[in-house]
């Protein structure tokens, strides 16, 4: 399968450089120069157009990269956003995680390195919808009021369907599948994001933070995903009270 990337970004240099290295490694790539064409194509997708993912690069003319995410989440665009920054502040790349993007590199970069970004990004994503091919279908989990479904990528929060990115709905489902389990922040980049993933552990902490917005009735008091203090979080299948210890196991409907 050829996946189909967006490449958005205003130095003609790089953006003949990313190009070029997509397609030699045997991706179909678009490039566009400012926001406002990146969010046009990405709208199109009714029409047939698809895309994959884009790489984003945060400083264009006119709206920046920061505002294209920010667009394409509000309009439920779910498509994983890889930005391509020249700003290598910790806030800069926080900022970007907490309005939805799924990973970032930094300018000036090497070309094995961001391919593999894309590459471990797209593994995670699984917008696709299940095959017709006699794979076995994966039963949700059913953790309380949740219903995590792996084959069509769908989370139920009381029967109403949830938007997560792709790195949301790893996290969710790695914790739902280890109920009790307490996870390091470092174990967290490894199984979601990769070995390869050089990133700050912040990183872990805005993601968490996002998913706690969107499944916890109050984030500021967390009943499914809970901090271990000194240690990084864990999951409570079924919502408990603040400071309970106890999680009850997670179940799979039959």
């Amino acid at each position: 399968m050829s996946y189909r990337v967006l490449c958005v970004e205003d130095n003609p240099e790089i953006g003949r450089l990313l190009t070029e290295s997509l397609v030699a490694a045997d991706y179909a790539c678009d490039w566009v120069r400012d926001g406002e064409a990146a969010l046009a194509l990405l709208g199109a997708e009714a029409a047939g157009v698809r895309y994959d993912l884009v790489t984003l690069d945060l400083m264009l003319p006119g709206m920046d990269g920061l505002e294209v995410c920010r667009r394409l989440r509000r309009q439920d665009n779910q498509t994983p956003v890889l930005m391509v920054t020249a700003k290598a502040a910790i806030r800069d790349v926080v900022v970007g995680l907490e309005i939805g993007a799924d990973d970032y590199v930094t300018k000036p970069f090497a070309m094995p390195i961001l391919l593999a970004r894309i590459q471990a990004l797209l593994r995670r994503d699984q917008r696709q919808a299940p095959s017709d091919d006699g794979i076995v279908a994966t039963p949700p989990l059913v953790c309380g009021p949740l219903v995590i479904d792996a084959d069509q990528h769908r989370v139920l929060l009381d029967d109403n369907p949830l938007q997560l990115t792709g790195k949301e709905f790893a996290l969710l489902s790695l914790f739902a599948r280890h109920p009790g389990r307490s996870f390091s922040r470092g174990e967290l980049l490894d199984h979601v994001w990769g070995e390869e993933f050089d990133g700050y552990d912040h990183t872990v902490n805005t993601h968490i933070n996002r998913l706690r917005n969107k499944i916890e009735a109050d984030p500021a008091r967390p009943r499914f995903i809970q901090t271990v203090w000194g240690v990084g979080y864990r999951f409570a299948a079924t919502p408990e009270s603040p400071g309970s210890t106890s999680p009850a196991p997670g179940v799979e409907r039959p």
